[in-house]
Parts: C-alpha cells; sequence; structure tokens
C-alpha cells in the first residue's frame, strides 16, 4: 500500500482533547478503508506565519499513514466538510520515518536548560571574580605585546644592514 504523511492544522479556539478527538475520527477513515496509522505526532498550539480565517495560531497534527487511495481521498473529503479544520496537507512518500519529526525534535531540544537561566543561578561574587581575572589577563598581555614589535623591528633592521 502506498505510504503518506498528512499534516492537519485545527482551529485554536478548540481544545486539546477535541484536537484528539478529531484525530481519531479521522483515523477512523482510514482503518474503515483498510489502512493504518502508523504514528500520530500532536505538535500542539503554533503560531501560523499569517491569519487563516481570522486565525492567528492553530492545532498541528502529523498522522503517517499507510493505506490504499481511496481511504486516504475519503479522509481527505471529510477533512474538506469539517468546520475546525483550518488547512490539511498529505503527501505521498517513499517511507515512513519511524522517529520524532523535526518539530518534535525542536521541541524536545529547547526543553534543556538555557544558558541564561544557569548565569541567574550562579551568585554574583562568583561571577566578579572571574572578570577581574579577565581584566587582568589582557592587561599582561599588552604590555608584552611592544617588546615584541621592538625585537622585530631590531632584527629586520639587522638584516638589512647585514644585506648592504
Amino acid at each position: 500500500m502506498p505510504l503518506y504523511e498528512t499534516v492537519i492544522i485545527a482551529r485554536q479556539d478548540i481544545s486539546t482533547q477535541q484536537v484528539e478527538t478529531l484525530t481519531e475520527q479521522m483515523s477512523a477513515f482510514v482503518t474503515d478503508g483498510g489502512g493504518t496509522i502508523a504514528k500520530v505526532e500532536n505538535w500542539g498550539l503554533r503560531n501560523l506565519a499569517y491569519k487563516i480565517k481570522k486565525n492567528r495560531k492553530g492545532h498541528y497534527v502529523l498522522l503517517n499513514i499507510d493505506a490504499p487511495v481511496a481511504a486516504v481521498k475519503e479522509m481527505e473529503r471529510n477533512l474538506l466538510l469539517h468546520e475546525d479544520i483550518l488547512r490539511h496537507m498529505t503527501l505521498r512518500v517513499e517511507e515512513l520515518d519511524e522517529n520524532d519529526s523535526v518539530m518534535l525534535q525542536n521541541r524536545n531540544a529547547r526543553t534543556s536548560p538555557r544558558r541564561d537561566r544557569d548565569e541567574k543561578t550562579t551568585p554574583p561574587a562568583a561571577k566578579a571574580a572571574p572578570a577581574a581575572e579577565e581584566k587582568a589577563a589582557p592587561a599582561a598581555e599588552e604590555k608584552s605585546a611592544p617588546a615584541a614589535k621592538v625585537e622585530t623591528t631590531a632584527e629586520t633592521k639587522t638584516t638589512v644592514e647585514g644585506e648592504a
């Protein structure tokens, strides 16, 4: 059977439970048509790039489907008729990805603590000590830098004199 990925965007006004019910209804059309739903991913409420039917946000759901064409067409027909669906897109794919989609991977990566939050937990005295050391280190480098320049200029003079 052909493999499909379908992304559904539902209105922001409906609850998460209603989105799950909607997903189950669409899954029922596929299973009644002789197909299977390999994976369902709820991406949650996300901002839209532009307003769609006066909505700025939408509930996103990804369905990985293994079903005959007739079952997918029936599901798409019902998606068009359902008033809570803002948009949907179905793509035929060569193989279904069993791992999390990129959207979920990005969300999981964001759950790790942020760097700015870690900085807030360190005491102010601990921040002041490394800052003072950093200021002292460049000052020492600046003092030694002119000496290095003098040596290089002296070497160039000697080489010039040696050639003449």
